[in-house]
C-alpha cells in the first residue's frame, strides 16, 4: 500500500496504544481453544495487539509450559495459517498461567508479575469464558485481588435466565464495575455481514427509503445448527434454545436490522437506537412461539428422562413503532437441524396488481428478498423477477450476489471474536449488549417463560416441528434455499 492509502490511515488511526494484561478465565475450555487463543495469535500477527501479556486462568492444575503447549495445539488445530517458529516463541513467552484453586492471592501475584513485566500502568482485559453461574465468583475474585481498576471485562452469554436473574446479575456486576467497563459479548454482531447491514442501509440511498412497513412484508432471522448439545447438557438443561440463542443473539441481530438511523457511527448513538427497538417490542406470549425437542435428546448424558427443555424455537414478534408497525419478525434456531446457517432475509411486498398473464411465472417463487448470510463468507443476495431470454414473456427468479471473497482484503478480515476482543481493548461498545437492553428483552419474554407452550418432537436432520409453518402462513420459511449461493472461485 502507498503511504497515502486510506486503508493505511484508518488502521493506524484506530490501533490500540496502551499495553494490556489479558486475563483469560476458562483458559482450558472449549471456547478458549477454538476461538480465543487462536484469535489472540491472529491479532498479534495482524499487528493489532499492543504490548501485552496473557495470563490463562482456570481450575486445572497446569504450569506455564503446559499452558503454552495447550495454546500451541489450539493454534495447530484451529489457526488460520502456519506460524514461523520464531514468531510462535515470541508469542509463547508472553503466556503464563494461574491455577485458580490456589486462591485469590495467587491470582493477584501472577497477574501482578505480568503487569510488572510490561512496566508502567497497563490496562487489564478480563475475558470471562466461564459458565454464567461462575461469573459472580470471578468478579468477586477480581475485586478481592485488586484487579478492577483500569480494567475492561468481557462477559459471555447468557446474561441471566429471566428478568429477576438478569437484574440480580447486573446489580452484582455494577456494584464492582462501572457499566462502561463491561462488554457483554455477542459474536454474531462481530461478523462482517452483520456490520454490513449498517453500511447497506445507511450509506446508500437505494435501500433506506424502502426499509419500512410500506415495502417490507416480513423479516426472517434463521440460525439452524447441525450440532447436538455435545456434552453441554448441564448448561443446556438450565437454558434451552430461547435463553441460549434468541435473547442473546437473534434479538441483537434484529435490533441492527430494525434500528433507526443513529446520529453518529458511535457506540452511544448506536446503543440508543438498539435500545429503542427493544423498548418498542411487544411482549412475546405462548401463542407466538413453537418449541421443539429433537428425538433422542432425552437420551443425552445429563438430560432428564422427562426434560421439557426446548432444543428448537421458532417465534413471531412485532416492533410497535412508526417504521415497523404490523410487520412480523420471524426467528428460528435449533439443534440437530438439516443445515447449519445464519441468515437474515427481508421479504418485500409484492406489487398490488400484476399485468402479466397467468402462467408467466410472476409470483411463482415468492416475493423479492434481500438476504444476508452471516457466515464467514459474508454473502449478500438480492433476488427479483426478470424475463427469461426467448420468445414470450416468461419470468424467472434472478439474483445479484456479493461475497466477501470478492473483496481483495478478505483474507485479512478479523473473525468475530477477534474483532470484539479488539473493540473491547479500544473501549468501543458499539457491538456489545448493555444492561438496560438485556433487562428489557427478558421483560418482553416473561410471559413466554412463565407459560411456555408444549415441546413438540422433531427428527434430527429436519427443519423442526411442522407446527412452525403455521407461524408464517401463508408465507414460508426462507430456509432451505431452492437456489444455492454462487461459489467464490467458479462464479457458478
Amino acid at each position: 500500500m502507498s503511504r497515502n492509502d486510506p486503508d493505511d490511515v484508518a488502521v493506524s488511526a484506530i490501533a490500540p496504544l496502551e499495553p494490556y494484561v489479558v486475563v483469560l478465565f476458562g483458559a482450558t475450555g472449549d471456547l478458549a481453544r477454538r476461538k480465543l487463543l487462536p484469535g489472540l495469535v491472529h491479532l498479534t500477527q495482524a499487528g493489532l495487539m499492543p504490548d501485552f501479556r496473557i495470563v490463562g486462568a482456570s481450575l486445572d492444575p497446569l504450569d506455564d509450559d503446559s499452558f503454552r503447549n495447550l495454546a500451541r495445539s489450539a493454534w495447530d488445530e484451529f489457526g488460520r495459517r502456519p506460524v514461523p517458529d520464531d514468531e510462535w516463541a515470541a508469542f509463547a513467552r508472553r503466556l503464563t498461567y494461574v491455577d485458580l484453586t490456589k486462591g485469590t492471592e495467587e491470582l493477584a501475584s501472577r497477574v501482578g508479575a505480568a503487569r510488572d513485566a510490561l512496566g508502567g500502568t497497563p490496562r487489564y482485559l478480563h475475558y470471562l469464558s466461564v459458565p454464567p453461574s461462575a461469573a459472580s465468583t470471578v468478579i468477586d475474585q477480581l475485586w478481592s485481588a485488586g484487579l478492577v481498576g483500569r480494567a475492561r471485562v468481557i462477559m459471555e452469554k447468557p446474561f441471566g435466565t429471566d428478568l429477576a436473574s438478569a437484574r440480580a446479575l447486573n446489580a452484582m456486576v455494577q456494584s464492582v464495575l462501572d457499566e462502561e467497563q463491561v462488554f457483554r459479548i455477542d459474536h454474531f454482531l462481530g461478523k462482517e455481514a452483520a456490520q454490513n447491514i449498517l453500511a447497506l442501509r445507511f450509506a446508500n440511498g437505494l435501500f433506506e427509503p424502502i426499509w419500512n412497513r410500506n415495502n417490507i412484508d416480513h423479516v426472517q432471522i434463521d440460525v439452524p445448527e447441525t450440532l447436538s448439545v455435545e456434552g453441554r447438557a448441564g448448561f443446556y438443561e438450565a437454558t434451552g434454545a430461547y435463553r441460549d440463542m434468541v435473547v442473546t443473539h437473534l434479538f441483537q441481530v434484529l435490533a441492527f436490522t430494525a434500528m433507526e438511523p443513529p446520529t453518529a457511527l458511535a457506540p452511544d448513538a448506536i446503543g440508543e437506537e438498539k435500545d429503542k427497538v427493544f423498548r418498542s417490542m411487544l411482549p412475546i406470549g405462548p401463542g407466538d412461539v413453537v418449541r421443539g425437542q429433537y428425538d433422542g435428546y432425552r437420551s443425552e448424558p445429563g438430560v432428564a428422562d422427562d426434560s421439557n427443555t426446548e432444543t428448537f424455537v421458532a417465534l413471531r414478534c412485532f416492533i410497535d413503532n412508526w417504521r415497523w408497525s404490523g410487520v412480523p419478525f420471524y426467528l428460528r434456531t435449533g439443534k440437530r437441524m438439516a443445515e447449519g446457517a445464519r441468515i437474515i432475509s427481508i421479504a418485500f411486498k409484492e406489487p398490488p396488481r400484476s399485468m402479466f398473464p397467468a402462467g408467466s411465472g410472476v409470483g411463482q417463487f415468492g416475493p423479492d428478498h434481500l438476504t444476508f448470510d452471516l457466515a464467514e463468507a459474508s454473502r449478500l443476495s438480492l433476488s427479483f423477477y426478470g424475463k427469461r431470454p426467448g420468445p414470450g414473456m416468461r419470468l424467472v427468479k434472478q439474483s445479484l450476489q456479493f461475497s466477501l471473497y470478492e473483496d481483495q482484503a478478505h483474507e485479512e478480515v478479523l473473525e468475530a471474536y477477534e474483532r470484539l476482543i479488539y473493540d473491547a481493548m479500544m473501549g468501543d461498545h458499539t457491538l456489545f449488549a448493555n444492561a438496560k437492553g438485556i433487562e428489557r428483552l427478558w421483560e418482553v419474554s416473561q410471559g413466554l417463560i412463565e407459560e411456555p407452550p408444549e415441546v413438540l418432537p422433531y427428527a434430527p436432520g429436519s427443519w423442526g416441528p411442522r407446527a412452525m409453518h403455521g407461524l408464517l402462513a401463508p408465507a414460508t420459511w426462507r430456509l432451505p434455499f431452492e437456489r444455492r449461493w454462487r461459489g467464490p472461485a467458479t462464479g457458478a
